[in-house]
Parts: structure tokens; sequence; C-alpha cells
């Protein structure tokens, strides 16, 4: 691809190499914004009394919203272009901040949820993509590693610092259900105007062709792997989805009094643990970093279960960094299965199924966790939690590492 085909006239833009950054801005922003509940959830319950079930119904509309997203949108910047895609997705966030602003209540936070949903599902898959291409354009003679490492630390990361900022600026708000949200809306703002000046990097299609959805395809001849890498997936977002949800309940249940500060950290350390995983041992090969990322999983599901019941928020963070580190290393290793299929001839249509199952592993479990919270209360539904989702991820591993040997 020619740097000719890399902008389109008529435009005013910054080099490539600075809307390199403003898009790696603009991604982290978005996933930061799409966390940033999960320390306020507490407020939420407190005020309009609604049970802990009642917050996995809220998280499980946005991860709906993504999965939604992915199938219709995530792969039309092949014909739009990343530019057309990336922009209304910030702006469509920016709109779910006016909503959570605007309309507190539970209906408005539904609406907010989807909202914020879609826009991640628009912008995840664009955003990498666009990363790397602008990465290409300004530093032709190097590596991919670069842009994979931004495009992760984006990801996760953004995911991570979201409810980290919004607990603290919750702990010093006079309203702490007002203040993130102006916060990291203004800064959407300020992405949406930053991606406008950025390169077009989407070479126009001759032939478009009429518009579908993003097709699913398994490889007929690595079904069984690829049902491994995921099931993988599944359990390793699964464990992602527990620390965005319900997480902020537990630990304020153990403080006897909610503390946003903690609650966002306790996100933080996950996703960071998660991130620090991926971008440490990438080039590992899957069949041995899924072994160490399954006992991770498991070793660490089982601390928190402990430390809920010792009551010990000390133990419930270090279960975090432990079981965030070993989610990270099963998704990594699981696209990098999928990725390298030998029959996987429509790469992308393999990795859209990938996707989907861990945004299904993201919503389901933590909505069967609440939903179980009104038989057996929070610590027998964390412990069912762990003990499906451990045993998932240790068997859909080991599953995964015998089939590649």
């Amino acid at each position: 691809m020619t740097t000719e085909l890399l902008s389109r006239p008529g435009r005013t833009t910054v080099p490539h190499a600075t809307g390199f950054w403003l898009t790696a801005y603009a991604f982290a922003v978005t996933m930061a914004f799409s966390a940033v509940p999960t320390p306020l959830y507490v407020d939420y319950q407190q005020r309009d009394h609604f049970s802990a079930a009642t917050v996995t119904v809220v998280f499980a509309v946005y991860a709906l919203g993504v999965a939604v997203s992915l199938l219709l949108v995530g792969h039309v910047s092949d014909r739009l272009g990343r530019r057309r895609v990336l922009v209304p997705a910030v702006l469509l966030s920016v709109a779910a901040g006016v909503v959570f602003l605007l309309w507190p209540a539970l209906p408005g936070l539904l609406l907010a949820r989807v909202l914020q949903g879609f826009a991640v599902g628009a912008i995840t898959a664009t955003a990498t993509v666009h990363l790397a291409e602008l990465h290409r354009a300004a530093r032709p003679d190097a590596g991919p590693r670069r842009a994979e490492v931004v495009a992760v630390a984006a990801n996760l990361g953004g995911i991570g610092l979201g409810p980290l900022v919004s607990g603290l600026l919750a702990d010093v708000a006079a309203d702490p259900l007002r203040l993130p949200y102006l916060v990291v809306t203004a800064l959407l703002a300020v992405a949406a105007i930053g991606l406008a000046l950025v390169p077009e990097t989407a070479p126009a299609p001759a032939d478009p062709g009429p518009y579908r959805p993003q097709r699913v395809r398994v490889p007929a001849a690595e079904r069984g792997l690829y049902a491994a890498a995921a099931l993988t997936a599944f359990a390793a977002l699964a464990v992602f989805g527990l620390f965005t949800s319900i997480a902020p309940t537990l630990l304020t249940e153990m403080l006897g009094a909610p503390s946003h500060a903690l609650t966002g950290a306790a996100a933080f350390v996950t996703f960071a643990a998660g991130a620090t995983g991926q971008v440490l041992l990438s080039r590992r090969p899957p069949r041995r970093t899924l072994p160490a990322g399954a006992v991770a999983v498991a070793a660490g599901l089982a601390l928190l279960v402990v430390s809920v019941d010792a009551s010990s928020p000390a133990g419930f963070l270090l279960g975090g960094v432990v079981a965030g580190a070993g989610a990270g290393l099963l998704f990594a290793a699981a696209v990098a299965i999928v990725s390298g299929l030998a029959g996987a001839t429509g790469r992308a249509e393999a990795l859209a199924g990938l996707f989907l199952a861990g945004y299904v592993g993201l919503a389901v479990p933590v909505l069967g966790l609440g939903l179980a919270t009104r038989v057996t209360g929070l610590s027998g539904a964390l412990l069912a939690f762990a003990v499906v989702v451990g045993a998932l991820g240790v068997g859909s591993a080991l599953a995964a590492v015998r089939r590649l040997r």
C-alpha cells in the first residue's frame, strides 16, 4: 500500500505519526469510558434500591451491544474508511455520556450501556487495524510490534484506567454520579476532534458490493481446535466481566462502606495485569502460555473466594491480579490459535466467531452470577462462578494444548 493511498486529498490532516497517537488516545478513552460505571454501581444500588442481579443485567446489555455491533459494523471500515467509523463511534460514546448525565434512572442507565456497547464494538477492530496501518505508514521499515503493544495497552489498559479514574473522581465529588461522566465525556469530545484530523488509511474499494453483516466462519478441518479456543476466550472474558460488574458490590460488603477508589483500583489491577501478561509473553507459542494462563485463572478465582470469606480486600486485589494475568494470557493465546489456523482462508470470519464467543462469555456467566445471588447470596454465587469458570478455563486450555500437539 503506497503512501498516496493512505490519505485522501482535499482534507487537512496531521502526519501519520501524530495520527497514530491520536487514534491510540481515542481508542483508550473510549474503552476507559466503557468501564467508568464500574465503581459507581454501588451508588446506583443505594439510591434506587436494586439488587446485585440488576447490576449484572445492566452489564449484560452492554456486552450484548458489543456483540451486535461487532457483527453489524465491526468490519464496515473496509468499505467506508477507518475515520468514518471511528468518529461516529466516539460520538456515540459522547451521546452515552449525555444519557448518563440527563437520565440517571435505571432505564437511562440501560440505554447508556447499550450505546456504550455499540461504540466499543465499532471501535475495537477498526482502531486496532487503523493503528497498524498508521504505524506502517509512519515507519515503513519497522515491524508491527509497536502497533500491537499500543493496541493492547489502549484496549485492556483503557478499560482498567476507566474505573480507576472514575473511582478517584467519585470519592472527591459532591455528586459521584455526575463528575466522572462529565470529565470523561469531555475527553471523548476531544478525541472525536482529534480523529477528524487523522489521515485515512483504507483505500476506497473498487467494487464494495452490497452490505452484509460480518460472517462467522469456522474452518471445517480445525473445528475441534477452534471450539477449544472459543471456550478459552469465553472463560477469559468471563473473568474480566466479574471485575467490571459485581466486584464493587463484593468489596463494599467486605468494607462495610463504599470506597470508589478501591473498587476502581480492583478493576484497574485486573486489566493492567491482563495487558501486561499479553505484552510480555505475546511471542511465546500458545501451547506454552495456555497452561500458565489456566492455572493463574483458577488460582486467582480461588483466592477471590477465600478473600471474600475472610473479608480481606488485600486478598481480593491480589486475586484480581493473578486472575487478570491468566485471563489475558488465555485470550491472547486463543486469538493466536485462530489467527494461525491452517484451514482459515477467511481469517476475519474466524476471528469474528472467536470475539463473539468472548463477548458471550463477558455477559452470560456474570448474568448467571447475579441470578444465583438471589438463591445463595453473593459468597455462594461467587464460589459457583469460580468453580465453573475456573474448570472451563483449565479444561478448554488443556484441550487446545492437546490438539496443538
